[in-house]
């Protein structure tokens, strides 16, 4: 077999968890698949360099280190210096499991290394690892929850290999794409919030065949407090009204739907001013949450978490989203020159 993956995978002050995701690699069933793993320091002042030479004699490694510009140019910057036919990008905070290159290979070429590739870029799926702290695990289930609005989304069509989506949109934390067809999209823009959306929203446009590899999923583990997570979901509200602004009618009711929840939560806090009862709704879906997370993880503690979670999650979506439509739709303000850096290269 042909070494044909590179992975791509930027780092900002994370050396850990860069230790624990190279660790993964060394147990990979198929290693003679990796041409080479880019570890792009994105001017962290923590590096991993000590971490990354533990690996050296392990692994095909190769550690570039730049001024701190984000994770977008630091994705353009690594794979502006790989070799493969497939690049793979991955999150600093993915552990993989011993089968996933495994698992791509077949995915990716269903009649032999011979054959042609199923798609020209492809996604996987996430989940918590049993040793994630309890917050993690939380986080994990409000972020792929059926009861939230995480998850991948698409259609639900079976095939041979997994869902046959007629629009998957990959994501950064597991993306994979053929080398010449990210170079010709020009790679990630300078968005600040959003940018891996854009980037797949461009890749679809761009006609090229997209995938969802349900087998290739990786362990992810996210943000650990939910200071962090607010943020982080807050922030993907902002982005989605700024990616409608870029990309024409790709917002769709169901974006909506956490600032639906956000103004129904506060509606009913001012409500139960009048009569406990309007507090109900709220208790009642803290209920089902509860419920299904206890279930799903086996642990009382996580179900709990994941309620606050879940919560966080809707609310600081719906807060961001809310925001920067109040923002950019209704006052019109930066919806060209102030934010024009955040769109374009």
């Amino acid at each position: 077999m042909k070494p044909i993956f590179s992975f791509v995978i930027p780092v900002y002050n994370r050396p850990y968890e860069v230790d624990e995701l190279l660790s993964s690699f060394t147990y990979q069933y198929a290693q003679d698949m990796i041409k080479e793993i880019i570890i792009v320091e994105d001017g962290s002042t923590v590096p991993c360099d000590e971490m990354v030479d533990l690996y050296k004699d392990s692994l095909p490694l190769k550690y570039l280190v730049k001024p701190n510009s984000g994770p977008g140019e630091s994705r353009n910057y690594g794979v502006a210096h790989a070799e493969g036919e497939f690049v793979i990008i991955l999150d600093s905070d993915i552990v993989l499991p011993d089968k996933y290159i495994e698992s791509v290979t077949e995915a990716l070429y269903p009649n032999g290394l011979d054959g042609e590739p199923s798609c020209e870029a492809f996604g996987g799926p996430d989940r918590a690892h049993f040793r994630f702290t309890p917050i993690q695990k939380a986080i994990n289930y409000g972020m792929t929850s059926f009861f939230t609005t995480g998850g991948i989304r698409g259609g639900d069509r079976k095939g041979k290999h997994g869902p046959r989506l007629d629009k998957f949109y990959p994501r950064s934390y597991n993306m994979g794409i053929r080398r010449d067809v990210y170079n010709r999209l020009g790679g990630f823009t300078k968005m600040r919030f959003g940018e891996d959306i854009d980037f797949s929203y461009r890749l679809v446009e761009s006609g090229a065949r997209c995938r969802l590899f349900p087998t290739a999923w990786v362990y992810h583990k996210r943000r650990a407090t939910f200071r962090q997570f607010f943020k982080q979901v807050h922030n993907s509200g902002i982005a989605r009204i700024n990616l409608g602004l870029r990309h024409p009618g790709t917002t769709k009711a169901v974006h909506c739907l956490p600032a639906a929840f956000t103004i129904g939560c506060l509606g009913c806090l001012a409500l139960a001013l009048l009569h406990p009862a309007f507090l109900i709704p709220l208790a009642l879906y803290a209920l089902l949450i509860l419920a299904d997370s206890t279930l799903k993880n086996r642990s009382l503690r996580v179900g709990i978490l994941s309620v606050a979670a879940a919560y966080i999650q809707l609310i600081g979506y719906g807060t961001g989203f809310i925001r920067c439509f109040w923002q950019r739709r209704v006052l019109k303000r930066g919806e060209f020159e102030a934010f024009k850096h955040n769109f374009y290269k």
